[in-house]
């Protein structure tokens, strides 16, 4: 006898469950570098896409518009990015890494790599890689659907529109 596939809402409790565990460690492993979750993000977005708005981090970090500006804010004050205008546009101001910060984001990063390596041990090369695909398969379909509306499978959208040939 088989056993049923767990129902959406189950799915959904074990995600936010796993995501929870996990996010306690991560920010344990930029912590213990004295970053918090949101300065490591914006780090991390310069070290590896290069110098950006910070609209452009923002975008990339998802982080809210006054979180941004504050993590910006904080690192420039631990000397870690600095604020350039652009001759394109002389009102951006674009966000790039002091050598001082790229020195700290790149020994962040590889350390939390490693953590992240720990925590992701339990699963093999193959299990790592239909993870990856479902979960980029599930936000994709999210982010498709819109915001507000109840959502109707396609399942039921097939039943609905055969029930209303009749």
């Amino acid at each position: 006898m088989s056993q049923q596939p767990p129902v959406a809402a189950r799915l959904w409790i074990v995600f936010a469950k796993a995501y929870r565990a996990l996010s306690v460690h991560v920010e344990e492993s930029v912590a213990r570098h004295g970053l918090c979750l949101s300065d490591f993000m914006a780090l991390e977005a310069l070290l590896h896409k290069g110098p950006q708005t910070v609209g452009e981090i923002q975008a990339r970090v998802l982080l809210a518009s006054g979180s941004m500006t504050a993590a910006v804010d904080r690192l420039e004050k631990m000397d870690l990015v600095r604020r350039e205008f652009t001759k394109k546009d002389r009102r951006a101001r674009v966000i790039h890494l002091t050598p001082r910060g790229k020195r700290l984001i790149t020994t962040v990063y590889e350390a939390h790599s490693r953590d992240i390596e720990v925590l992701m041990a339990v699963l093999d090369a193959g299990e790592r890689a239909e993870l990856y695909g479902l979960l980029k398969k599930i936000g994709l379909a999210a982010a498709a659907t819109p915001k507000g509306l109840d959502v109707v499978s396609t399942k039921e959208r097939k039943n609905n529109a055969t029930d209303s040939e009749k």
